[in-house]
């Protein structure tokens, strides 16, 4: 049984430019619109091209949003920080020392290294997108009821 719904979920990750804006948009509408949720880098990075068609592939879209730092956050609380890299994680458990704040890590691959033709670059994006939707899932969606034949 997942635990219950954090009230506000910031992801992190290193430039904010990947993995933490597709876990942004996924986890909005896979969540309750009562959970705030957001997302931030370590470093602010550059917005990246295979972000926007992975999720279009969804019916997803940043729209206007670039990538920001935690320092451009307009509320800096959060229940909960889920963090996406090791550079991310460390710098969350140094934030929220003296915090009551439950921070998570789920590593996940930068795709930003995949080479190759423009489809084993999608490849790698759309592995990160399932492996995020699976996570947000698994961590915070109740289960399917079981069959009755079960």
């Amino acid at each position: 049984m997942p635990a219950p719904l954090p009230r506000s979920i910031l992801f992190l990750c290193g430039m904010n430019a990947v993995r933490s804006p597709m876990a942004e948009q996924l986890a909005r509408r896979m969540l309750p619109s009562a959970t705030f949720v957001a997302s931030a880098g370590v470093h602010r990075g550059e917005r990246d091209p295979f972000v926007d068609a992975v999720l279009a592939e969804e019916g997803l879209t940043l729209g206007e949003r670039h990538p920001r730092t935690m320092d451009d956050l307009e509320d800096d609380y959060f229940d909960l920080i889920v963090t996406l890299a090791p550079e991310a994680h460390h710098a969350a458990l140094e934030l929220t020392r003296s915090l009551a704040v439950d921070v998570e890590y789920w590593p996940m691959p930068d795709p930003t290294g995949a080479g190759g033709t423009r489809e084993h670059i999608m490849a790698a994006y759309r592995d990160v997108r399932e492996r995020l939707k699976a996570r947000i899932s698994g961590r915070f969606l109740a289960p399917r009821a079981k069959n009755a034949a079960d």
